[in-house]
């Protein structure tokens, strides 16, 4: 691995990324090898780690091992998924395993192997607040350095040319049950901290789970698992009209290409924001092999013609909850389709209710003046992930996993991380350091042919555009 010239501490950076989670840990492994760019990034955690509490048993990534860090933009980098197994010497286990979709214990353990290795990954650094400074023509990132008790130990700035975005999504807990969740002592909780109060919810008389996404499938999974047979006491609840799988179709599956990507940036705002409602399947639907599982396990459990303890309700809402007793919880439910209510009393909660884009603005808001927003008030990014900025800033901020009403469903997708972070990096460096393939769908989503894709000639049967107004 070559290391980066010793630099001047009084130029500024070429680029500062905020946050590393997966999307930025790809940015730096991808900007490692280019000598001609200088980057450095801050975490606030004290490590890398990958939704800990969802690190269930047997639960595996939804997108193949392909879509590391890396390959899909470089398949060559020392920093791919199958170097990973090749340094830990398991490439033969893994080829005979046979398996396109490895565990998410193994993808957490291979991220991490990665941000061990790379330089200019800074965890325990808090940024704090980032400014355009227009006589230097950089921008100011003011960070604080986080002790091993998470307290503050020193104040830094940095100076930079460029800043990437990549500080994710967090869990997300509907008002209704928020001060559920902030009670102490009793057991409601987000399915992010799951692994956290296993044990916990195993000992509960009875526990709802709540979100009828793939987190909800498997932590109701791992507690039918792991509950007597004949009395297992739970309740899965989802405001869908049903337990639906995942789009996993092979036509399905080039909305998460470039292809899309690009198309679905150059739609109407109007469009983009119905689309993202409507395609809730493509990227919030349950994994097919964990639906049969658990209809695998319900069955087991019922072979003298008795049924399990448990209640599986979709097109449900919570509307109100409240606290009974001393450790109990009564939840207020909604069918949608009936238009009937009903109450619902249990001993534990856990909440599969998703993660929404943290906001940008505490970050954000010294640059605030310069950022372009759209008619929902929300940032405007460009083709190339860039907000739009006032041309009086000369330096640019990419988003990562901040662009689903811009980008579409493949905004938080593993699968795209490399491609993105490779357009980035092609964007920074201002020439093509990671050339990228001008189609990647057999699907052509408008009558209009992207960029990139025009014939040189154009056969018979291919669609001519009209002129507008003819």
């Amino acid at each position: 691995m070559t290391h980066p010239p010793r630099r001047d501490p009084a130029s500024p950076r070429d680029l500062v990324g905020i946050g590393i989670g997966p999307c930025n840990l790809s940015l730096a492994a991808l900007a490692q090898p280019l000598a001609e760019l200088d980057a450095v990034f801050y975490e606030q955690r004290p490590g890398f780690d990958w939704h800990p509490g969802l690190l269930i048993d047997g639960a595996t990534v939804q997108v193949p091992f392909l879509a590391d860090l890396v390959t899909l933009a470089d398949p060559t980098s020392p920093w791919s998924f199958l170097n990973y197994l090749k340094s830990r010497e398991r490439l033969f286990p893994f080829y005979f395993t046979e398996r396109f979709h490895i565990q998410r214990t193994e993808y957490d353990a291979y991220c991490r192997w990665v941000a061990r290795q790379l330089p200019g990954l800074h965890f325990r650094h808090q940024v704090d607040a980032v400014r355009w400074n227009p006589e230097r023509d950089v921008f100011e990132v003011d960070h604080t350095q986080l002790d091993a008790d998470g307290e503050a130990e020193a104040l830094g700035r940095t100076h930079t040319r460029n800043i990437v975005l990549g500080i994710g999504t967090a869990p997300y807990v509907p008002d209704p049950l928020r001060p559920l969740v902030e009670t102490p002592g009793l057991p409601v909780l987000h399915a992010a901290d799951y692994l956290d109060h296993r044990d916990t919810l195993l000992a509960a008389g009875h526990v709802t789970v709540v979100g009828s996404g793939q987190s909800g499938a498997e932590v109701f999974l791992d507690l039918l698992r792991h509950r007597p047979a004949g009395r297992e006491g739970l309740h899965w609840l989802g405001r869908t009209e049903a337990f639906a799988p995942m789009e996993y179709s092979k036509l399905g599956l080039e909305h998460f290409t470039p292809d899309y990507t690009r198309y679905f940036h150059a739609l109407a705002e109007p469009v983009r924001d119905r689309l993202v409602a409507a395609q809730w399947q493509l990227y919030k639907g349950i994994d097919a092999g964990t639906v049969a599982a658990i209809h695998d396990e319900l069955y087991r459990r019922c072979p003298d013609g008795g049924w399990p303890d448990a209640v599986l309700t979709p097109g449900v809402r919570v509307r109100t909850a409240g606290r009974i007793a001393t450790t109990q919880v009564e939840l207020h439910l909604e069918h949608l389709q009936q238009g009937s209510r009903s109450r619902l009393t249990t001993d534990a909660v856990v909440l599969a209710t998703g993660y929404r884009e943290r906001p940008l603005g505490r970050i954000l808001a010294g640059l605030d003046p310069y950022i372009r927003r759209d008619s929902g008030g929300r940032p405007r990014i460009d083709e190339e992930f860039r907000l739009v900025l006032d041309p009086s800033v000369t330096g640019s901020v990419h988003v990562q996993n901040a662009e689903l009403h811009t980008h579409g469903v493949g905004a938080p997708d593993l699968g795209l991380a490399a491609w993105r972070s490779a357009t980035i990096l092609n964007s920074l460096t201002g020439k093509e350091a990671y050339p990228l393939p001008a189609r990647t769908a057999f699907t052509s989503f408008g009558l209009r042919e992207p960029a990139g894709r025009v014939p040189q000639s154009r056969p018979a049967g291919r669609l001519t555009p009209l002129v507008e107004g003819r």
